[in-house]
């Protein structure tokens, strides 16, 4: 590789504002820079106060920044929220000179999106399941196979026109170009999922501030997305209703004392408690804390396996469940998880990267390691197409690419 190229993640939370820096290397992707902040500006994954989230961005990105020693000037930005659908799609196009090219496979994609939405929705991704060629099913790669008939078996990813907009609009308020809205439990399944999980059948479930999102791999492919309207802010008030503490004592008592099994504690554990309108804090059972969380967590747990139930995979799930997620940190996730679904379960964290691997080896970072790792792809498939640069390390690194676009078009 004449030069490397860096790719930028842009995890915008209900909680936190992530960005990610990555380069892209001969030996895969090396994270350099990372930049999180508290975000007010979105509610359940959905853009709530554009000046709230455009400062959150300025804020990561400079962090990103600063870490890094670049510029960045181009973002692969998440989306989450409810307002997103998932659906599996069939097309058919006939092979124009009996064997398939890379136009053909263009078409039958096109033809699988081709799906009568609302003025107010678009689709997000269109993601490959099987070609079919002629009457061979199962293929993954068609090009340059014979034949005469064409079909694909795609899920169809679909989000409100509205929430997409709002996301490029806050992060060209930035200078931020936006390459593309990734679908953030999909970005998360690039950081955090391997190829035998995904052939064998997995379910991913990514509980964040404000949403869980879900995303099902069967065969190797993508079968079935959503999202359950519930995440860690949703304990976090149960526990300052339950404890009469404020939000964010809330907050804190959750990440110090939490714990999403009653099983796994003493129940002779006392913790202090602050309470509201200045009144003195009070010595309460842990046992009484963690009986919230648990509550609450398994309501999203048995929301997922309703779910599950109802597409029609939950027994073809031989890899189990793979938690990720900032909530998924909390003590017990993986046993409540197990009994909950009744199947394997494990706590992710990114793999497959390099360079500051052991900052972002958190559940937190799932999903903006993941937008690096998708955008690096991105990155892959274009390199034989045309030079593309997303973000700029000073004049030199930016003369660097010239050069080596110069070689490669003359």
């Amino acid at each position: 590789m004449a030069d490397s190229q860096l790719i930028a993640g842009l995890d915008l939370g209900t909680t936190k504002v992530c960005a990610i820096v990555g380069e892209l290397t001969d030996d895969g992707v090396d994270i350099i820079g990372i930049g999180s902040v508290a975000s007010k500006g979105l509610k359940k994954g959905v853009v709530v106060n554009i000046d709230s989230t455009v400062q959150a961005i300025r804020a990561a990105i400079d962090q990103a920044e600063t870490m890094a020693g670049c510029q960045i000037k181009t973002v692969y930005a998440g989306i989450a929220g409810s307002h997103v659908r998932g659906m599996n799609k069939e097309g058919v196009a006939a092979i124009t000179s009996r064997e398939v090219g890379e136009e053909d496979v263009e078409r039958v994609l096109e033809q699988s999106k081709a799906i009568p939405l609302p003025s107010d929705r678009q689709v997000l991704h269109v993601l490959p399941q099987e070609y079919i060629v002629d009457d061979q099913d199962g293929i993954t790669k068609p090009v340059g196979m014979s034949g005469v008939r064409l079909e694909a078996r795609v899920h169809v990813v679909t989000a409100a026109t509205a929430s997409v907009q709002n996301i490029i609009k806050c992060a060209q308020r930035c200078d931020l170009e936006v390459a593309e809205v990734v679908l953030e439990p999909l970005a998360s399944a690039y950081a955090v999922l391997n190829d035998d999980e995904k052939e064998i059948g997995v379910a991913l479930i990514d509980i964040g501030g404000g949403t869980t999102d879900l995303i099902v791999y069967v065969g190797g492919a993508a079968v079935h997305t959503s999202v359950i309207p519930i995440g860690g802010l949703n304990i976090t008030g149960d526990i300052a209703q339950g404890m009469r503490t404020p939000l964010a004592e809330a907050e804190r008592i959750k990440l110090k004392y939490g714990c999403a099994a009653a099983n796994m504690i003493d129940p002779n554990d006392e913790i202090e408690v602050p309470s509201v309108g200045g009144r003195a804090a009070r010595v309460e059972k842990r046992k009484d804390l963690v009986d919230i969380i648990e509550a609450r967590v398994e309501e999203i747990f048995q929301a997922a396996h309703h779910t599950l139930k109802e597409t029609g995979y939950i027994d073809m799930l031989g890899s189990g469940i793979v938690l990720c997620g900032g909530t998924t940190q909390l003590d017990g996730m993986p046993e409540l998880a197990e009994h909950v679904l009744r199947m394997q379960a494990r706590r992710a964290f990114p793999i497959g990267v390099g360079g500051l691997s052991d900052v972002v080896k958190s559940p937190a970072y799932a999903t903006a390691v993941g937008l690096v790792k998708y955008g690096a792809e991105r990155l892959i498939l274009e390199r034989g197409r045309r030079p593309v640069r997303q973000t700029q390390r000073g004049q030199g690194a930016w003369f660097g690419s010239f050069q080596h676009w110069f070689r490669e078009v003359f």
